[in-house]
């Protein structure tokens, strides 16, 4: 049924069941889809942030998962207020362009691709700056597929009166967060990421306190997280503006199909085990990871080109002639290539794609 197996970090590809979800048409009125679809999967991603709706909610946002990072900084950095940075990746510094658009008063800590955003760094970054208001990290960067240390460095930003926002884009779902614990304020992820849906709609989960906070703050209409999380709750799921239903319907199925896995836990130990094939397979066929197995995420992995001749665009193309897409380098100054773990991705489709390479290096 499938055109190829998309080996990306998202869009990726999806079961069966999720795409059946969006062939039939959807009323954005009808209260079926309001309260039956709509307001389910908020209340299922509360748990699998671990958090109750006591103390945080969730928004759903039309658009990619960029449109959610730039609706979080537009509204809860307001002119008083100063944010900090630190990146390590594209995505980090995407943060940084939008605070720009924005004119936020903002500091960017820019590290280098291969190095992980640790307690130690941004201890140091809060502790050298002055108000520091908002403090913003990429959890798993997908320019190389480096894991930053979420879970230790939160315990350091607890230490500073700051709101924490974090792009888990390309984690949330697929490697557990414990929102609460972390003392994370604002998450941001989107449906086409490790929830496996696919691509249309973003999501916030917010601390209501903070998010009470961002009444009036918003620079655009259409990215007033508040505006949107009041019709929502008002409206029983009801969306501000056309809400992409075909998409809704196939998120509700993905949260099925997770529950149906075992929960985000046993979808983190599939994509481990997809990445160390992977890697292992990669490493007997002479590609060189560009990461340490320490801080490498199971997300996607990226690879050093083998030699200095080596045509990715023909390799590509071979790969995608026998069923595999994956993605190309996005690191500064090195040479590499990106396969991606996650998705309806399963350890026998990263063997079979290693016995593609296999006969293409031939």
């Amino acid at each position: 049924m499938r055109n190829y197996l998309l080996l990306t970090p998202g869009p990726l590809s999806t079961t069966q069941t999720v795409r059946e979800a969006m062939l039939q048409d959807w009323c954005t009125w009808d209260k079926d889809y309001n309260e039956g679809i709509v307001t389910p999967i908020r209340q299922g991603l509360l748990e699998l942030a671990k958090v109750d709706d006591t103390e945080y909610t969730t928004i759903l946002l039309q658009g990619s998962g960029t449109y959610c990072v730039e609706a979080t900084l537009g509204a809860t950095v307001k002119s008083t207020d100063k944010l900090l940075i630190i990146a390590n990746g594209a995505y980090g510094k995407r943060m940084a362009t939008i605070a720009d658009y924005y004119k936020l008063n903002y500091e960017l800590v820019s590290y280098h691709e291969t190095e992980p955003i640790t307690p130690e760094v941004v201890k140091l970054a809060l502790e050298t700056r002055k108000g520091i208001t908002h403090f913003a990290m990429v959890h798993c960067e997908t320019t190389t597929g480096i894991l930053n240390q979420l879970e230790e460095v939160s315990q350091v930003v607890k230490e500073y009166p700051v709101t924490f926002i974090v792009d888990a884009m390309s984690s949330f779902g697929g490697i557990p967060i414990d929102v609460r614990a972390f003392g994370i304020d604002f998450l941001i992820s989107s449906a086409n990421k490790c929830i496996q849906g696919v691509p249309g709609f973003g999501f916030v989960i917010a601390s209501r306190k903070k998010l009470l906070e961002c009444k009036g703050n918003a620079r655009s209409l259409s990215l007033d997280i508040y505006d949107q999380w009041e019709v929502m709750e008002k409206g029983k799921g009801k969306w501000r503006f056309t809400s992409p239903t075909h998409v809704v319907h196939a998120f509700y199925q993905a949260l099925l199909d997770l529950e149906q896995e075992g929960g985000v836990e046993a979808r983190y130990q599939r994509y481990q085990e997809n990445n160390t094939i992977l890697i292992e397979g990669m490493q007997e066929l002479g590609f060189t990871p560009l990461l340490p197995k320490e801080i490498q995420s199971p997300i996607i992995s990226s690879f050093l080109y083998p030699a200095s001749d080596f045509d990715f665009q023909s390799f590509y193309e071979k790969l995608k002639g026998k069923g595999f897409v994956i993605y190309p380098g996005k690191i500064s100054d090195a040479e590499t290539f990106r396969i991606g773990n996650i998705g309806d991705v399963y350890p026998e489709d990263m063997r079979k794609l290693l016995s593609c390479v296999r006969e293409i290096l031939k």
